[in-house]
C-alpha cells in the first residue's frame, strides 16, 4: 500500500518566515531599489463546510469552520498605484496598475489580489499600490477555498496598513467579506455566494459558523458561532483531498443553480427556503407537470432536506451531542450523490471507505465534481480510517489522496 500523505498546516512563525524570505528574493535590492522588508505579514484560513451544501444560493443554512491551513501574505505599500505580487505556487510574478483594474479586463491569479483593492476603492476607501508575496498550505483545487483565503489575507493586510479600521469587529469584517466577494465575482469572474469569505473572516477558534443565507436577514444577523468541540467527544474531523480532477464544474454548477431558480419560479416563490420539510411533498407534486425527467424535483428535495439537516446538526452540536451527527452527514452525502448529482467516483469511494472503516459519519464537502470529503472519526481510529481510504484508492488505481485533521481554527488576521 502507498504511504498516506499528510497535508500539514504551518505555524504562524513558519508561515511568516516563508513569506519574508520570498519577499526578500522577489523584491530585494536592485540597481534602482534599495533593500526593504515588508510592512508586515498577514494570513487567512481555508475553510471546510461541515454540512449545508448548495444551500447558500437557495437562502438556506450552511455550517463551515476555518481550517488550520492558511495563506500567508507579506506586503509593503507603495507610493503609486502599481501592484506587484509573487507567489511560491507560481513561476511568474504578476503586475498591474490599479487604474487598469476593471471588470472583465484582468487576467491571471492576481485578479483575486488586485480585485480586493479595487473593491475597497469602489466602497469609498483610499487605496494604494503594493508589493506582496504569497505562500500557502491550503490545498489548491480541493474545494477548501484557497481563493477566499488569498482574498481575505489581502483584505486584512490592506485594512491594517491603510488604517481602514474594518478588521477590529464583526461589522467591519462583513464589509471586508463583501469586498472579497466583489473581487471574486466581478474581477476574477468566479461565482461565489459568500460562504467562503464569511468563514475565512468571521470564524472563531473552536467554533463552527452557522450561516443563514436568507436575503431578508441583515449581514450581522446571518452568522452565529457555535462551539464545535470534537476533541471533547473523543473525535477528530478528518479531511480527505481526493485529488479528483474537476470536470465541467462551471457549467454543472450553473445548471444546478438555474434548476433551483426555475423550480422556485414555477412554485411562485422568491427562493427554495420558503419550502418547508412539511410542505415538501406538496411542492414536489406541484412541480411534477413541469418536470418530465424529475430533475427539478430531485434538486428541490436536496435543498429542502439539506437545510433541515443543517439545522438539526447545529442543534445537536449546541447540545454537546457531536457524536450523534454522523447519520446527518451520511444522509447529506447520499442526497448530494442521488438528488443533486455532484459527487464523483473518488468522493463516493472515500466516503464509503471511511464508513466501512468505522467513521461516525462522512460526506463530500464543497461544490462537488471532485474536491474533498470529510469524516468524523474516533481519535484512536484515525490512522485505521486513513489506511482504509488509501488502500481503496490504490486498489482502484486512483491517484493517492491527501489527508489532514481539521480542528476549528482562527479567522484572518495579522501574523507578524
Amino acid at each position: 500500500m502507498s504511504t498516506p500523505e499528510w497535508l500539514e498546516s504551518w505555524s504562524d512563525d513558519d508561515g511568516a518566515r516563508r513569506v519574508r524570505e520570498l519577499f526578500a528574493r522577489a523584491f530585494g535590492p536592485t540597481a534602482t531599489e534599495p533593500a526593504a522588508g515588508p510592512d508586515g505579514v498577514w494570513s487567512a484560513p481555508g475553510r471546510v463546510n461541515l454540512i449545508g451544501e448548495h444551500t447558500d444560493y437557495n437562502a438556506g443554512l450552511c455550517l463551515p469552520i476555518a481550517l488550520p491551513h492558511r495563506t500567508f501574505v507579506a506586503l509593503r505599500l507603495r507610493d503609486d498605484d502599481a501592484v506587484r505580487v509573487a507567489s511560491a505556487q507560481t513561476d511568474a510574478p504578476w503586475e498591474m496598475r490599479l487604474a487598469d483594474v476593471v471588470p472583465g479586463q484582468v487576467e491571471g491569479w492576481g485578479a483575486y489580489v488586485a480585485g480586493v483593492a479595487w473593491a475597497l476603492a469602489q466602497a469609498g476607501h483610499p487605496v494604494r499600490g503594493f508589493d506582496a508575496v504569497v505562500d500557502s498550505c491550503v490545498p489548491f483545487g480541493a474545494s477548501l477555498s484557497s481563493s477566499a483565503a488569498l482574498e481575505c489575507a489581502f483584505a486584512v493586510a490592506l485594512d491594517d496598513l491603510l488604517g481602514l479600521g474594518l478588521g477590529g469587529d464583526d461589522a467591519g469584517r462583513v464589509q471586508l467579506a463583501a469586498a472579497c466577494i466583489r473581487a471574486e465575482n466581478e474581477i476574477a469572474g468566479a461565482a461565489t455566494g459568500g460562504l467562503d469569505q464569511a468563514a475565512s473572516l468571521r470564524s472563531r477558534p473552536g467554533h463552527a459558523l452557522l450561516l443563514d443565507c436568507r436575503p431578508e436577514l441583515g449581514p450581522l444577523e446571518n452568522a452565529a458561532p457555535i462551539p464545535f468541540d470534537v476533541a471533547a467527544a473523543g473525535l477528530e474531523l478528518l479531511v480527505i483531498d481526493t485529488r479528483a480532477p474537476h470536470q465541467l464544474v462551471d457549467g454543472q454548477y450553473a445548471a444546478r443553480r438555474a434548476s433551483c431558480e426555475d423550480a422556485a419560479r414555477l412554485l411562485g416563490l422568491a427562493n427554495l427556503r420558503a419550502v418547508t420539510p412539511e410542505g415538501l411533498d406538496e411542492a414536489l407534486a406541484a412541480l411534477e407537470p413541469h418536470d418530465a425527467d424529475g430533475v427539478l424535483r430531485r434538486r428541490v428535495r436536496h435543498v429542502v432536506t439539506e437545510t433541515a439537516r443543517t439545522a438539526e446538526f447545529a442543534d445537536l452540536v449546541r447540545a454537546g451531542r457531536v457524536a450523534e451527527v454522523g447519520p446527518l452527514m451520511n444522509a447529506s452525502h447520499a442526497s448530494l450523490r442521488d438528488d443533486y448529482e455532484v459527487t464523483v467516483t473518488e468522493t463516493d469511494l472515500s466516503v464509503d471507505s471511511c464508513l466501512a472503516a468505522g467513521a461516525v459519519g462522512a460526506r463530500m464537502t464543497g461544490g462537488g465534481f471532485g474536491g474533498s470529503t470529510i469524516a468524523l472519526v474516533r481519535a484512536d481510529e484515525v490512522d485505521a480510517v486513513v489506511a482504509a481510504v488509501q488502500a481503496a484508492f490504490d486498489a482502484a488505481g486512483l491517484r493517492s489522496p491527501g489527508f489532514l485533521v481539521a480542528p476549528p481554527s482562527a479567522a484572518a488576521g495579522r501574523t507578524a
